[in-house]
């Protein structure tokens, strides 16, 4: 308990940018959910590829060679980074849906089957990524892609290592430019995901479905891209997550979406599963909630406290703390 009270901020602020990674992972989930009322496990493994693009990024503008930067010396290249890892993960996103979930949909399987056919899909793209080695190789490219496939199993770190710089103080503690990117550009791009899901002519189109499908579809309303809509776009914020996610801890392997993905889940459902804003709640609380349980407790009941939060709040109150469904979200 000491070592929180004299480290309150820091705990405070290293909480809310781990929690604002959550809550943009939990978005992809709480969106197919609110559409489709189906759990998204391999949206884990949309994050973790959205990881490797801006590794990939970073090694073709820099190489292999380690080296170390200010946030804004490498701004440039976090920029096209970040693009790249949206398109990444949306990509990955639009095809997880087609493959994995649309033959399914169209046969009107139970939700099972469709839970268990993300649970393989989530394998399947993990040992893709981690046998992205033997797949170059079966081109004939594993030589000349040896800088982004060489060691497939192994952590794979940024090339270049990214210096917090402080710009204020807080108490003891020293707020940095990576604090305050992270915690902003998630803000940001949640606000600008919920008002496009309230506003704009495909967001109610959105709501329309997870509210009646079949009136959606009287009305003229076109399921299918409403679906691949609703999987492009959590794609899109995993992407986010991923970038921020790399500036913050620099590394990623082909397994590292896994348990994000399990806190993320953890988060959407404590904020209110199908609920965008209690996302962005779930996420932050579990965030912060990890940290002061870390401090008092131990760097290794982090996963624990996680958790034990969950519960709590799924006895007390089993909607989640908003609780709202994305269909009864009002323009």
């Amino acid at each position: 308990m000491d070592f929180l009270l004299h480290h309150f901020v820091g705990e405070t602020v290293g909480g809310l940018v781990l929690g604002s990674i959550y809550a943009l992972v939990a978005l992809g989930y709480t969106l197919v959910y609110g559409v489709l009322q189906l759990i998204n496990f391999a949206h884990s493994e949309v994050f973790m590829y959205g990881t490797f693009a801006v590794a990939w990024v970073f090694v073709f503008f820099k190489g292999t060679d380690s080296t170390s930067s200010s946030l804004w010396g490498v701004l440039p290249i976090l920029l096209v980074a970040l693009v790249a890892a949206m398109l990444m993960s949306a990509a990955v996103g639009i095809v997880l849906e087609r493959v994995a979930y649309r033959p399914l949909i169209k046969k009107g399987a139970p939700k099972l089957i469709a839970l268990i056919s993300a649970i393989g899909a989530s394998f399947a793209l993990s040992e893709a990524m981690g046998l992205r080695d033997k797949i170059a190789g079966w081109f004939g490219l594993k030589d000349n892609l040896a800088n982004y496939v060489g060691q497939a199993r192994e952590t794979y770190s940024l090339p270049v290592a990214i210096n917090p710089h402080g710009l204020f103080t807080i108490w003891d503690y020293r707020v940095t430019d990576v604090d305050l990117v992270v915690i902003g550009a998630a803000l940001m791009m949640m606000v600008a995901l919920d008002q496009f899901i309230r506003r704009t002519r495909f967001g109610r189109g959105m709501r329309a479905v997870a509210q009646d499908p079949e009136s959606a579809a009287l009305m003229g309303v076109n399921s299918t891209r409403v679906i691949q809509l609703t999987f492009f776009l959590g794609g899109l914020m995993a992407g986010v997550a991923a970038c921020l996610y790399m500036i913050n801890v620099g590394s990623t392997r082909q397994d590292a979406g896994f348990l994000y993905g399990v806190k993320a889940f953890t988060a959407a459902v404590m904020g209110g599963i199908g609920n965008l804003r209690g996302a962005l709640v779930g996420g932050l609380v579990l965030g912060v909630a990890e940290n002061y349980g870390g401090a008092i407790l131990g760097t290794n009941w982090h996963d624990v406290v996680a958790f034990v939060l969950l519960i709590v709040v799924l006895l007390f109150r089993p909607q989640g703390l908003l609780g709202e469904a994305l269909g009864k979200a009002r323009a």
